[in-house]
């Protein structure tokens, strides 16, 4: 199907949709081509998802059908300028768009038109002749927040992906038998390098499905005997709050883990109360995500801890000066690793700042701050930057503003974090401006220029920003006073 379309080395091809197997499909077929896969996410505004498929220039564009309209507006926006490569539409598998309502695959895009995925698959079934390809070559685009808050993508290649699949199955101990439930999407480092690619190293089971559900992970872990579970904070507690939770035989699962942001004492008791050993780790997309593991039957009070670096990654604590810090004091994270990705695509600046640029240097910095017990357990304490983490999901406070500062009612505006018993953090927009604006004003006026987990849950008023000098707004003072 993609060499029909003309998708050979090297090139991209962008999808937007849900979980699915056609999309495993498409991981392995890009591989065989020596092409790109760059999954997009479908929580995107159409103006970012116009923005990223322009940096991504993809060869070839899968789409699942809710999100065709989207893509649609995406693709006829002022954020993308090149043109419309060979469309793919993934069917619903029964959704509709309502009776009045077109298919947004009905009409072609600027001349090009949408082809059904399983009209298009050519009825020619035999082995596909493959490319060569190296270690070094590119696989996957997978994207993550930029310091302005557009998605980067992270280039990791099939040298590092492979890495980061031999280095969990030793580090976490995986077995041919394992089962998983997918519960990250596959536009994630979560949906592909976490478990999926690592299972399909050791021929174990990964069980899709299109959307995260906490009754049905629960359902799937009891009848399918799932043995491993990894998932953000969220979906962890989800299903602790599921009615079924107390009636579900969570027997099988011989480990779970957190990952994405840090996980609540109260959720991880809930599972150590059903017999499940929870532990945390932590990953990111520039590095991994798979780069520490707990011990085997390691101490209860080490729960805060994300573990210990796995057996081919180096971890290290810095001070501002890149000097390594000694055990117990604070500075940011660097990892070493041969599955840390290639840097980001067309950025060279975020590059050097992230992955380094001086002949032999390795270690990639991850913006966090941490600390290393006497032990060696690592703990995570913080961002060293203003970056938050809703839902697993990244949120970058400029971003945010910029769009908030349009609202007519709004002079100036900083976003802050603030907890969330749900989502870890949230953002809370402190506004200086006309105080009649209500929070769903500024929420509706939002939810068509960001992603949902961007938009603000809370508001709060200030007569005047405070400064920390000439016209620089002061976000410690702002944080410190309403970031609660």
């Amino acid at each position: 199907l993609l060499r029909e379309r003309g998708v050979g080395k090297g090139d991209r091809v962008a999808t937007v949709s849900r979980n699915r197997p056609a999309m495993v499909d498409l991981y392995f077929a890009t591989g065989k081509l020596g092409a790109v896969l760059a999954p997009l996410s479908h929580r995107l505004a159409p103006p970012e998802l116009g923005a990223m498929l322009d940096g991504v220039e993809p060869a070839a564009l899968v789409v699942e059908e809710p999100f065709g309209a989207d893509l649609r507006a995406a693709l006829t926006g002022d954020e993308y300028t090149a043109g419309v490569p060979p469309l793919v539409g993934l069917p619903a598998d029964g959704a509709s768009t309502g009776d009045d309502d077109p298919t947004p695959f009905a009409d072609p895009v600027d001349g090009e038109a949408w082809q059904p995925y399983p009209d298009a698959l050519p009825d020619d079934d035999s082995p596909v002749e493959t490319v060569d390809v190296a270690l070094d070559d590119p696989h996957l685009f997978l994207h993550t927040g930029g310091s302005t808050g557009l998605p980067k993508e992270v280039v990791q290649t099939h040298g590092g992906i492979a890495w980061n699949a031999f280095n969990t199955v030793l580090s976490w101990g995986l077995r041919p038998d394992d089962v998983t439930p997918m519960v990250f999407p596959m536009f994630h480092t979560g949906g592909w390098n976490v478990l999926t690619i690592p299972f399909f190293h050791l021929g174990g089971t990964v069980i899709i499905s299109r959307d995260f559900d906490p009754g049905e992970v629960l359902d799937l872990v009891d009848s399918r005997d799932c043995s491993v579970l990894v998932a953000v904070p969220a979906v962890l507690r989800f299903m602790v709050e599921d009615d079924d939770w107390g009636a579900t035989d969570l027997s099988s699962i011989r480990f779970a883990k957190s990952g994405g942001g840090p996980c609540r004492d109260s959720i991880i008791e809930a599972w150590a109360d059903r017999g499940v050993d929870l532990s945390q780790g932590y990953g990111l997309t520039e590095c991994g995500p798979n780069n520490f593991a707990m011990p085997d039957d390691f101490d209860r009070e080490k729960t805060a801890s994300i573990g210990m670096p796995g057996l081919y990654v180096d971890a290290r604590v810095v001070d501002d000066e890149g000097i390594e810090l000694p055990a117990g004091e604070v500075g940011e994270l660097e990892l070493a690793s041969p599955h840390a990705g290639d840097g980001y695509w067309n950025n060279p600046e975020e590059t050097a700042e992230a992955f380094g640029t001086e002949a032999g240097e390795a270690w990639v910095s991850t913006g966090d701050l941490a600390r290393v017990d006497g032990e060696g357990y690592y703990y995570i304490e913080g961002r060293k930057k203003n970056m938050f983490v809703s839902g697993g999901e990244n949120v970058y406070p400029p971003e945010v503003e910029n769009v908030l500062a349009g609202h007519p009612k709004v002079e100036e505006v900083v976003v802050v974090p603030v907890d969330d018993e749900t989502w870890g953090q949230v953002g809370k927009a402190v506004v200086q401006g006309d105080d009649s604006l209500t929070l769903e004003e500024l929420q509706e006026y939002a939810e068509e220029r960001l992603a949902g987990f961007k938009t603000p849950r809370h508001l709060a008023f200030v007569d005047e920003m405070p400064t920390s000098g000439p016209s620089k707004i002061d976000r410690g003072a702002i944080e410190e006073g309403y970031g609660d």
